[in-house]
């Protein structure tokens, strides 16, 4: 388990023992042997922890992403998942603009050539652009697609989005347009994808995707690594094929210090902060909590991942 707010903790030590930290597989085993709740971040839950912890009840996400978790086997095995969805979406989707307006403006090279060489070079000479009239592409349109939309909507952006449904509100509120993925691509300025990590998500941004892009476009990601070949972005990013991207997650967390992106000037990054925000993070420890309790007390969590919706398990 990690560390948690005061509060939490006093809410759970209520009815539960507690152990907190951040342990190493071999300890971590040995833990769970006897846990009811196991209170998870980014840990790989697999058949071979389900095995071992036969008292289980629920693994309480502190996040939205789970790929991580083998749900299948959580089923099978009676054990809840549950996640914090819509308590991150403001701060999520919060990040990705301001991604936006970096890129746009390319601070993080304005910041640099204040500080070494504005005195002696007079003022930048490279121009940025404005938002307004540019188009957004939304690759899903769920809850963080969604304030996404809300924001630059108010830069008097242009919304396309593409997503297995759609959104009337968006449409009707922001004006958004549905458009297949090859339009979106090709048309749009700025490309943010917001999906869940799956089978049909895994890579859908390739080199033929990155390809319909124009040169000029940028693309930014704060849902999952692997939804982009990175290798493919990489390339692009290098012989400007398109113009910039920016990243709160990769394929590999942490970077390895050896990664190419990390050379590429032209690419803003951002260690997996998305959710990272003193009221976020308070909002998803205290609603996995909430499920916790929830459970132990012998009732349904209230936010459980969708293959589990519906399900309710007997206590062990």
């Amino acid at each position: 388990m990690k560390v948690l707010p005061p509060d939490v903790v006093s809410l759970l030590s209520d009815v539960a023992e507690l152990r907190l930290g951040l342990l190493p597989d071999e300890k971590f085993s040995n833990e769970v042997v006897d846990a009811e709740a196991i209170f998870l971040e980014s840990r790989e839950i697999d058949e071979n922890i389900l095995k071992i912890a036969k008292k289980l009840r629920i693994i309480a996400l502190d996040g939205v992403g789970y790929d991580h978790v083998d749900v299948e086997a959580c089923t099978r095995h009676g054990v809840y998942v549950t996640n914090t969805p819509g308590v991150l979406s403001d701060a999520v989707a919060d990040l990705t603009v301001a991604f936006m307006l970096c890129l746009s403006r390319d601070l993080v090279e304005a910041d640099r050539y204040s500080r070494v060489k504005w005195a002696s070079e007079g003022e930048l000479q490279k121009l940025g652009f404005d938002l307004e009239g540019k188009v957004c592409g939304i690759i899903g349109l769920g809850r963080i697609g969604f304030e996404v939309a809300k924001r630059v909507h108010a830069f008097g952006m242009r919304i396309l989005y593409y997503d297995m449904f759609r959104n009337k509100q968006a449409e009707s509120q922001f004006g958004a347009t549905f458009a297949e993925l090859d339009r979106l691509l090709k048309e749009s300025d700025y490309v943010t994808l917001h999906v869940f990590l799956g089978e049909k998500t895994r890579g859908m941004i390739g080199r033929r995707e990155l390809s319909l892009m124009k040169n000029t476009a940028y693309i930014v990601n704060t849902s999952r690594g692997a939804v982009i070949d990175q290798s493919a972005l990489v390339e692009f990013l290098r012989t400007n094929r398109i113009a910039g991207a920016g990243l709160d997650v990769f394929e590999k967390e942490p970077i390895p210090s050896d990664d190419p992106i990390l050379k590429l000037d032209n690419v803003i990054l951002a260690p997996h902060i998305g959710s990272a925000t003193v009221e976020t993070r308070h909002a998803m420890a205290l609603t996995a909590a909430n499920d916790i309790l929830a459970v132990l007390k012998g009732e349904v969590p209230s936010n459980p991942v969708l293959e589990q919706k519906d399900k309710v398990f007997l206590k062990k």
